[in-house]
């Protein structure tokens, strides 16, 4: 009997929790129209090595941030295990995030896959970042991570 209610204890604080989470992610996370990655699948990036657009009949929310896949297969997977699919520093630009930290949007389509883990950049106005994070990638990498961590953790 102790053990239940030390769960109805435990239980409201892990959905406030949650809940903080969520909100969180909504707030620091790179949506367009409440959508990650412009509404492109993020399992495309990792199974065709290309940025494929999703659809929103196949649409997930993950952690209170909405994804749109391109079949139900992709949909599938993603719900599998979320984090490994998701964009590194919520959407955002690497390259700005790794530069100053700041949150600049990107161009779904320029990409690079590190170590399993799916970063995107900027890319207009004949400005393409990816080309810039290719040139000094292991400090931006590095700086990106520790601008990220004091903006989102």
């Amino acid at each position: 009997m102790k053990y239940f209610f030390a769960a109805l204890l435990i239980i409201p604080g892990f959905f406030s929790f949650a809940q903080d989470e969520s909100a969180q992610r909504k707030k620091e996370f790179n949506l367009d129209k409440g959508v990650v990655l412009s509404g492109y699948d993020p399992v495309s990036y990792f199974t065709q090595n290309k940025a494929v657009k999703g659809n929103k009949d196949f649409a997930v929310v993950s952690g209170g941030v909405t994804y749109y896949f391109a079949s139900a297969t992709d949909k599938e997977e993603f719900k599998k295990n979320p984090s490994k699919y998701e964009p590194q520093y919520g959407g955002w630009c690497a390259y700005a995030m790794g530069k100053d930290g700041s949150k600049v949007e990107i161009d779904p389509e320029t990409f690079k896959i590190i170590d399993g883990k799916l970063f995107v950049f900027y890319n207009k106005f004949f400005n393409n970042t990816l080309k810039s994070w290719n040139k000094d990638e292991a400090k931006l990498h590095q700086q990106a991570d520790a601008n990220w961590k004091k903006i989102y953790h």
